[in-house]
């Protein structure tokens, strides 16, 4: 970790897209905690069924013909369920069901909503891995044995499958279905600034809403930017396996934390974002290019998007003269003026708070004033 992160937090100077729907306030604290820029746009919703017929069924099909096995996948789902039950007037007679048969919870959350519903499980992994789940299944023997599943909108590749090669039958109880968001705008402008590369990583914490966010990007047509910009600019971030799935199958390399939580999620952007800045001497001082901020010294210094467009492409050839002309193209939306070029300059000396870190070159454009012991003068990125 930087000297500096302990003063200002690793992630000061990146700006990070949260596309959760549950848990978005959750983890744009953990990210703001830490000195991000959070971004947040839910790339669906989550809908309860609580009046939708088909969990009605479902439940009532349990009820009249109980199975051996039920599986609680998510606490939210769990206790969706039984409120939904409850709704119904069926509350009862579905946790009278729930107390009669093999009651597996997939981890502690879920673990804490059964006890909360006044159950006990009768077995949870320590991993919170369903495939933890299915060895202690197929271990048992699952062969004419009716298995309940509490869906959450989670694809589970090969879980139900497997089962029903090893001889059970599989319900699914669907206590949530994923819809689009209402209000399709900030999806929207999180992709344009993906393009636009206005961010520095992009986080997932469950398949559909990656699978969302693709979605959206091809209806809008700009899906080859985006999954450009994922592959080469933008760090992407998944919670898990499961949730890196959409992303992986259009090659799209993702982080993943060692534990499945929102908590070693974020720890993972701290370690990576921080490495992948540029550091440089210039002019006797350290300078560190971030997302939108530089740090000088460890000191940290906010720059608007026109000076770090400018900065970022100084930086690119660091010690070596840009032109106006080649500066004019970094700034976003800048016409024609070369003018533009000298007014951002101007601005971007002042936030820098040091101006002799850039050199006028008269006549043909600026340079970074890197240290001449630098051996990064010739680096191209």
């Amino acid at each position: 970790m930087h000297d500096d992160d302990a003063q200002h937090g690793p992630l000061a100077g990146f700006t990070v897209g949260v596309t959760a729907a549950r848990r978005a306030e959750e983890l744009g604290t953990l990210l703001t905690r830490r000195g991000a820029a959070v971004l947040h746009a839910p790339a669906l919703r989550i809908v309860p069924l609580a009046d939708d017929s088909e969990l009605l069924d479902a439940t009532k099909d349990l009820i009249d013909h109980a199975p051996d096995v039920v599986i609680a996948t998510t606490a939210i789902g769990f206790r969706g369920w039984v409120e939904a039950a409850d709704g119904w007037g069926i509350g009862d007679r579905l946790l009278e069901l729930l107390r009669g048969i093999e009651l597996l919870a997939r981890g502690p959350k879920v673990k804490g909503a059964i006890r909360a519903a006044g159950l006990t499980e009768a077995w949870s992994p320590q991993s919170e891995s369903m495939a933890e789940v299915l060895d202690r299944l197929l271990g048992e023997g699952v062969a004419g044995r009716r298995i309940a599943l509490q869906l959450h909108g989670e694809p589970l590749p090969g879980f139900v499958e497997s089962l029903r090669v090893a001889g059970a039958e599989v319900v699914g109880v669907p206590v949530y279905r994923w819809m689009p968001p209402e209000d399709i705008a900030p999806l929207d402008r999180m992709l344009d600034l993906t393009v636009a590369r206005g961010l520095d990583a992009l986080t997932f914490t469950s398949a559909p809403a990656a699978a969302s966010y693709l979605n959206r990007a091809e209806t809008r047509g700009m899906l080859p930017e985006v999954l450009s910009a994922l592959s080469h600019d933008v760090v992407t971030a998944c919670v898990g396996p499961v949730t890196a799935l959409p992303l992986q199958a259009r090659g799209i390399d993702t982080l993943q934390p060692e534990r499945f939580r929102l908590g070693p999620l974020v720890q993972v952007l701290c370690a990576q974002l921080p490495a992948r800045a540029r550091a440089l001497p210039v002019a006797g001082h350290q300078v560190e290019i971030r997302g939108h901020a530089v740090l000088v010294d460890g000191a940290l210094r906010p720059v608007p998007p026109a000076g770090m467009a400018l900065l970022h492409t100084l930086a690119r050839r660091p010690g070596w003269v840009v032109s106006r002309a080649d500066l004019l193209r970094a700034l976003p939306g800048s016409g024609s003026d070369e003018h533009a070029v000298e007014t951002a300059m101007a601005r971007l000396r002042t936030a820098l708070g040091v101006p002799r870190l850039i050199q006028t070159v008269v006549k043909r454009g600026y340079r970074l004033a890197l240290d001449p012991s630098a051996d990064t003068k010739y680096d191209t990125p």
